[in-house]
């Protein structure tokens, strides 16, 4: 009887299961539904701990009643709380191949435009050098642009003759189509490589995982399985890796949410302070919430000083963790940070600055040369504290 009805109630299960993956494909992922279960544990812990804030405590419902502003500015601040964070779990953190497919989109694009404009001067030179009965049979035409020549047979009056090469190798057409090669130095290739000191090697420099090329900065994350551009940490409540696409998000998050938690243990205690004088065992459940959020508190504001230090000196809390393990950090002093710019440039930089490039929305970071890295590591005088070397 008893394996009859456990194995009524598993099939019951599975058939639920099934049902729930055709309605929602998205959670037939196992790590999907972890990370929904996670947002969802932590929404409802939200709900939680104001909810039975408003449950017991009566003084709060009647200053609601005459100051209702506090209780309105309380509210706000805890649903833009949860806003921030399902921005935060839904923002990029800036992905490798994301940046790399749209930076050879567009240099590709550039680059037709480019050659199609420039085969078009040619033909009209050409056309022009033919009306000429003067001019000799064979009129070359050239048209150079950057790193485009272009080459026209004036003999000819077709196109298929018209051919298009590239000074440095990288792109070599033509119009009848016999020969459309472009070489095997891409754009995100070209950017990323200038970014290293000469003579580096693509092939140390490529993820093994990914195989693709990897800026400074960019780790693999292998609970995403794909590379980050200025990998901080993969954060399990948000689901999601915290790079350069995300990590300001992240901090307002963690800023907002540590507010939240200060401004609900202060309500914790003026209604224990006012219900001092009952049994304690009657306001059990209040006082072990109290003490959960104190822990959560202390622990927000550690880890808000924590990414507050890194903003400031321009690191990430892969670098300052696994600093011995990466390659550009070796050799380096430890209280040196090679990216490091200043307090009020790193800040700019990390709030409000965008790519120099217009083919991103993300900046890559150069290594710094070894007469930047010396300079840095130079100690402060007084004259440098005057004249603000350190912002």
């Amino acid at each position: 009887m008893g394996v009859s009805c456990g194995s009524s109630l598993r099939d019951t299960c599975s058939r639920v299961a099934d049902r729930c993956s055709r309605l929602f494909p998205c959670f037939s992922d196992p790590a999907r539904r972890s990370a929904f279960s996670l947002k969802l544990a932590l929404v409802l812990l939200h709900i939680l701990f104001v909810g039975v804030l408003f449950l017991f405590d009566r003084d709060l419902i009647e200053k609601t009643k005459h100051e209702p502003w506090y209780t309105a500015t309380y509210v706000l601040l805890f649903v833009a709380t949860l806003v921030q964070y399902f921005a935060t779990a839904g923002t990029s953190p800036g992905y490798v191949i994301d940046v790399q497919k749209t930076i050879d989109e567009r240099d590709a694009a550039a680059r037709r435009t480019l050659l199609a404009s420039d085969i078009q001067k040619a033909v009209d030179e050409r056309d022009a050098a033919a009306r000429k009965p003067l001019l000799p049979s064979k009129q070359p035409a050239s048209s150079k642009n950057g790193d485009v020549a272009i080459t026209v047979d004036g003999r000819n009056n077709h196109r298929g003759n018209a051919t298009a090469s590239s000074k440095n190798g990288d792109v070599a057409i033509t119009v009848d189509g016999r020969n459309n090669h472009r070489g095997n130095a891409t754009a995100w290739t070209k950017l990323v490589m200038s970014l290293y000191p000469q003579r580096s090697s693509t092939t140390s420099l490529t993820c093994p995982y990914c195989n693709i090329l990897q800026p400074p900065r960019a780790k693999h994350c292998h609970d995403c399985n794909k590379c980050v551009l200025q990998f901080d940490h993969h954060c399990v409540w948000l689901g999601t890796c915290i790079g350069q696409g995300n990590h300001c998000r992240f901090w307002w998050y963690i800023c907002g949410e540590t507010a939240l938690t200060l401004w609900t243990c202060i309500l914790y205690i003026g209604y224990l302070k006012s219900n001092i004088l009952k049994a304690w065992w009657a306001d059990i459940i209040l006082i072990l919430l109290l003490a959960a959020l104190s822990i959560c508190l202390i622990f927000l504001m550690l880890l808000l000083l924590f990414h507050s230090f890194l903003i400031m000196t321009n690191q990430t809390t892969y670098e300052l963790v696994r600093r011995r393990r990466i390659a550009y950090l070796r050799g380096i002093p430890e209280r040196v940070y090679p990216f490091n710019e200043g307090v009020c440039r790193n800040l700019y930089l990390f709030c409000c600055a965008r790519s120099s490039s217009s083919s991103s929305m993300y900046r890559m970071e150069r290594l710094p040369t070894a007469q930047e890295l010396e300079e840095k590591s130079r100690p402060y005088t007084c004259y440098d504290v005057l004249s603000c070397r350190c912002c």
